[in-house]
């Protein structure tokens, strides 16, 4: 009797935490509606339920055993899209400051330029992410969900906003200089083994 071969995991695309995590990048655009039509409540709560989904998408692919390809790209590209679109809504309204704006934007130029070129010299590309990072996106998220409860629910908090904005800058900076030391460690190494091969 031939036996059923179950497909592995890994290789599954429709799990449950890729579509929460797909749920989370159609909610980005409708956060930043509401921020734009001035609906700060409904931006905040439609934001809480896009950190619920980001909460249980890894959760449950601990848990079950449904990690995937797909989710370990999906996942962080939902995060960015969320973090960067109501980043750009709150600036737009003046919420938070333009200049934090331009220094979120120019790091992640440096970033998506330097493992473009790497792949480009390489033809290969494993992105990892690194503590300062981490940390730079939590304080980014921290940022702005503190500055939509701010305007959705007015808890008093404004008074901790420049302090953040500017921890926020400075993590971000550190950040960024990491991945140009990353980058560059990479392209040497490759370039002294490519050396070493002639």
């Amino acid at each position: 009797m031939k036996r059923k071969t179950v497909k592995p995991v890994l290789d599954r695309k429709f799990t449950l935490p890729n579509l929460l995590t797909s749920l989370r990048l159609l909610l980005a655009p409708i956060v930043l509606w509401r921020v734009l039509e001035g609906d700060m409540p409904g931006a905040f709560w439609v934001f809480v339920a896009a950190a619920v989904t980001d909460l249980l998408d890894g959760n449950i692919a601990r848990l079950f055993n449904q990690r995937s390809v797909l989710g370990a790209w999906l996942d962080p590209i939902a995060d960015k899209v969320m973090l960067l679109s109501t980043l750009v809504a709150l600036v737009w309204v003046e919420v938070l400051p333009v200049w934090l704006l331009v220094v979120v934007g120019l790091r992640d130029a440096v970033v998506l330029l330097g493992a473009a070129a790497y792949r480009l010299l390489t033809g290969g590309l494993e992105v990892r992410p690194t503590l300062s990072g981490k940390v730079a996106t939590f304080v980014e998220f921290t940022l702005v969900s503190l500055a939509l409860a701010e305007e959705a629910l007015r808890p008093g908090m404004d008074w901790i906003l420049p302090w953040l904005a500017g921890l926020a800058a400075f993590t971000v900076i550190l950040s960024g200089v990491r991945y140009v030391i990353i980058w560059t460690d990479k392209t040497r190494a490759f370039l002294a083994q490519q050396r070493d091969l002639d």
